[in-house]
């Protein structure tokens, strides 16, 4: 028997949890809050100076973040099917293609579908910022380029760079410019650090698909790097923000330590997790504890820029 995203199957059970999660599993719902988490700090920070924030134009932020995400990890749930690297005795929580829930090509067509929705969305928000959004449009073939073409990011050490950008400082200075049209100092702080986070989501993931990825031409970054050092590279992408929110406090004039004392200790006994756990299924629990890490981080943060 194992475990399909909350849900236990034997081979009975089979065909339904394919007809009834297949996609909602697919789109890997709890890795969303990495979207929108750097949205709503940057609304946070446009807010911060008593200026108005259009609800509006937050809502189109968000659902444009959101397919963004979705689209990336329908491409990724394909894409890593299609080259090998995905298999039904991966030790990271089932995926719809390698299963065979879904056919390549269908989910490869919702993936294009939901980035033509992100685009459609992105040229109101074109029309709200201006030129520089152009800039964010990227993040679309970005998506697409993480698990696509000849040389996928995913595929290269470059992969962690790309979450740091895209879900950190792009995602967060981007929404604080189309809420008050001006660049922000505190938002690249704040950018940063959310991104670092998110970072090391992607540094899990990766660490427990070595022995996997090595075979399929995967070279990520921990591949390269390999287990001990991947593991200090984990600790300091979990402490480097703190550093940052001491940034942040100087610019905003806030004193943001003790609001965020309580994701330190979280950092730390994660840091301290990933060295006694063992490789293999293990982390896929610290993998989603990183996930709700970032989660607290960002609502602490948000919370102290407005106590």
């Amino acid at each position: 028997m194992r475990d399909y995203g909350g849900v236990d199957s034997d081979q009975e059970g089979f065909p339904e949890v394919k007809v009834r999660w297949a996609w909602w599993l697919a789109i890997r719902p709890k890795t969303l809050t990495m979207s929108v988490i750097p949205v709503l700090l940057g609304a946070a920070i446009a807010a911060m100076d008593g200026g108005g924030v259009s609800f509006t134009v937050l809502l189109a932020i968000l659902l444009a973040s959101i397919l963004i995400q979705v689209g990336t990890n329908l491409y990724n749930d394909a894409g890593d099917a299609l080259r090998g690297a995905d298999t039904p005795d991966r030790l990271g929580p089932a995926r719809a293609v390698a299963e065979g829930w879904l056919s390549a090509s269908a989910v490869l067509w919702a993936a294009r579908l939901t980035f033509l929705m992100a685009a459609g969305v992105g040229l109101y928000l074109v029309q709200v910022g201006g030129w520089p959004i152009l800039l964010g449009l990227f993040s679309i073939l970005a998506g697409v380029a993480y698990t696509a073409g000849r040389l996928p990011i995913a595929y290269t050490q470059l992969g962690e760079l790309f979450v740091f950008l895209f879900f950190g400082v792009i995602a967060v200075t981007g929404t604080v410019w189309l809420l008050r049209l001006e660049w922000s100092i505190s938002a690249l702080w704040a950018g940063s650090a959310i991104g670092l986070i998110a970072a090391a989501v992607l540094v899990v993931n990766n660490y427990r698909d070595i022995e996997s990825d090595r075979p399929a031409g995967k070279i990520t970054l921990a591949v390269r790097l390999g287990k001990r050092p991947i593991r200090v590279l984990y600790l300091l992408l979990l402490l480097l923000p703190f550093l940052l929110v001491m940034g942040l406090s100087q610019q905003i004039g806030k004193p943001l330590a003790a609001v965020m004392s309580p994701a330190l200790l979280v950092a730390l006994y994660l840091g301290y997790s990933i060295y006694r756990m063992e490789h293999g299924r293990a982390l896929n629990r610290l993998l989603a504890q990183t996930a709700q890490f970032q989660l607290l981080f960002g609502g602490l943060l948000i919370a102290g820029m407005h106590l």
